[in-house]
């Protein structure tokens, strides 16, 4: 949500900071309905004002007998009555519609973040680890020898549909255990606080973290109006929502491990091979919850916490750092990080990490009280994946494959496969 305080001041810089987003300037209707609201709630007081003041004559007039004044004021009372009443209502209508304009608009990119249409035009800052010379053609994980018996697509369409998958043996075990892996280092090392969370959420919660109104398609609700979350960073987020949290108990930092749901309204025809894109995965999700001049330096943290569950899986990445264009609609700054794919030949995302600034905070009212006194100030948000499960299953498999068909798993996940080092083309661990 923006600050309308704010485009009241710089309407310019607001307009040219959408512009960087490709939209076109939205301050003249904003500032025209924000006008129409003040007017309203100035008309309101003043008819108030006379209201009080024609109430406390009244009675003078009737105690003076002037029973002509009496009624003009008793009437006069009555329709200012009936007007701050249609003020009012007014008035609500034109802040509904102002909100209503407000929270379907984007974040304001930083300064420092490239401009560009689309994915085209993001920027590579960063690159870990070299990609394995295969002296085979190396296999997408669908068709790796050791993961296909893992790997259930018939029985999962036969159940579900298209964009799901029956995970069984060692291919589940190893699911489980990267979940894991990725949870131990982050509470462990990382000092993050462990979060089981609800995957159902109410329509203020999907609004506080951006995906209402405008992103609705993109979820599923229930018959009863719940959501199911597309990603952990809803819940997380919003743990905040609504309270004043003191200044040195900042930063909150949060993990978990959830079930995420996502329609992918607007990806029909884009990687539906394999288990790349699907309606229901799995996400060790980051939130962090910070004072302003502190979420520039926390993104940078979560980008390493991030970065480093990859190295740690010996799986060669290349972090980017998103155009305008590409951007979310709740962030002011991504740092998306690719995975190397092998059977793909090429990076894929594994990971984004964004600050909200104080944009989700102010949907949620979600502020803290300044250690040195003042007025409580709105929070600065920030969100990441650490990492998509099922992606990071992806890389180990294609990155790990041999010739034979076996898979070679990495050192960090030997003890979590009860001390197995690979699984074998029948895709049984050994």
């Amino acid at each position: 949500m923006h600050d309308i305080r704010a485009i009241r001041d710089n309407p310019a810089a607001f307009d040219a900071a959408l512009a960087r987003r490709g939209m076109a300037p939205q301050s003249p209707a904003i500032l025209a309905l924000d006008e129409e609201r003040r007017a309203c709630i100035q008309a309101s007081e003043t008819a108030q004002a006379d209201r009080n003041a024609a109430s406390k004559d009244v009675g003078a007039a009737k105690a003076r007998g002037d029973e002509a004044e009496f009624e003009r004021l008793r009437a006069l009372v009555s329709e200012k009555k009936d007007e701050i009443s249609r003020l009012e209502e007014e008035a609500k209508d034109k802040d509904a519609a102002l909100r209503d304009l407000l929270a379907a608009l984007p974040n304001l990119p930083y300064d420092d973040v490239p401009d560009g249409a689309d994915e085209a035009g993001n920027v590579e800052i960063h690159r870990w680890g070299t990609p394995r010379d295969f002296d085979f053609t190396p296999r997408e994980h669908f068709d790796i020898p050791g993961a296909k018996p893992g790997l259930d697509f018939e029985t999962a369409a036969k159940l579900s549909g298209s964009r799901f998958v029956v995970m069984q043996g060692a291919v589940a075990r190893l699911h489980r255990a990267l979940a894991q892996f990725m949870l131990d280092i982050h509470t462990l090392e990382n000092g993050l606080t462990e979060i089981n969370g609800p995957v159902l959420v109410r329509d203020e919660t999907m609004f506080g973290t951006g995906q209402l109104p405008k992103f609705g398609e993109d979820s599923y609700q229930t018959t009863n109006g719940w959501w199911l979350i597309p990603t952990s960073e809803v819940s997380l987020t919003n743990i905040v929502a609504g309270e004043i949290l003191e200044e040195t108990d900042l930063p909150h930092r949060f993990t978990a491990h959830s079930l995420c749901f996502r329609s992918e309204a607007g990806s029909a025809g884009r990687d539906t091979s394999g288990m790349l894109r699907q309606h229901q995965f799995e996400k060790v999700e980051m939130v962090s919850i910070t004072r302003p001049d502190h979420s520039d330096d926390e993104q940078q943290r979560m980008l390493r916490c991030a970065e480093g569950i990859l190295e740690r899986l010996e799986i060669p990445y290349r972090t980017i750092v998103l155009c305008t264009g590409d951007m979310g609609f709740g962030a002011r700054r991504t740092y998306d990080i690719e995975a190397w794919l092998p059977g793909q030949n090429t990076y894929r995302e594994i990971s984004s990490v964004s600050t909200c600034g104080d944009f989700q905070a102010r949907r949620m009212n979600a502020r803290f009280r300044p250690a040195g006194g003042g007025k409580p100030e709105f929070l600065h948000t920030l969100n990441g994946s650490g990492l998509a499960v099922g992606r990071c299953l992806i890389a180990v498999l294609e990155n790990g494959q041999q010739a034979d068909g076996t898979v070679v798993l990495p050192q960090a996940l030997h003890a979590y496969m009860g001390g197995k080092t690979r699984i074998t083309p029948e895709g049984t661990l050994d």
